[in-house]
C-alpha cells in the first residue's frame, strides 16, 4: 500500500494533468471520449482519491498534536473536488472559472498535507 505521502504526490500530480487537459480541451473544443479517456482518468482519479481519503482521515485520526489549519471536511471536499476535475476536464463547456477554482482548491489542500506530513516528519527526527 501507498503511503500518504505518495499518494498526495500522484494526486498533485493528477489535478495537474486534468488542468492541462482541460486547457487543451478548451482550446480546441472538442470533448474527450468518454470510453477511450473520460472513464478511465476518472476511475484513476477515483481510487486513488479515495485511497488518499482514507489515509488522510486515518492519520488526521492519530497525529498529535493535531494540525491548526488541516480538518476531516478539507479531505472530503478535495475527494470531491478531484473526482469532479477528473471528468469536467474533458468538456469545453464547463465553467472556466469554476473549474480553474476547483484546481487551485485542490491544490492548495493537497500542498497543505504535504507541509503538514514534513513538519512532523521533522518533529519525529528531533
Amino acid at each position: 500500500m501507498k503511503s500518504l505521502k505518495e499518494l498526495t504526490n500522484q494526486l498533485i500530480e493528477l489535478n495537474f494533468q486534468a488542468n492541462q487537459i482541460y486547457d487543451q480541451v478548451r482550446e480546441s473544443g472538442q470533448r474527450g471520449d468518454f470510453y477511450l479517456e473520460v472513464k478511465p482518468f476518472a476511475n484513476q482519479v477515483k481510487k486513488v482519491s479515495e485511497d488518499w481519503g482514507n489515509l488522510a482521515r486515518k492519520w488526521l485520526d492519530y497525529i498529535v498534536p493535531k494540525p491548526k489549519t488541516f480538518h476531516a471536511n478539507q479531505i472530503k471536499a478535495t475527494v470531491e473536488n478531484l473526482e469532479l476535475v477528473s471528468v469536467q476536464a474533458f468538456f469545453p463547456e464547463s465553467s472556466y472559472k469554476r473549474f480553474k477554482n476547483y484546481v487551485r482548491s485542490i491544490d492548495f489542500v493537497l500542498k497543505q498535507l504535504m507541509d503538514e506530513l514534513q513538519m512532523s516528519e521533522e518533529s519525529k527526527d528531533s
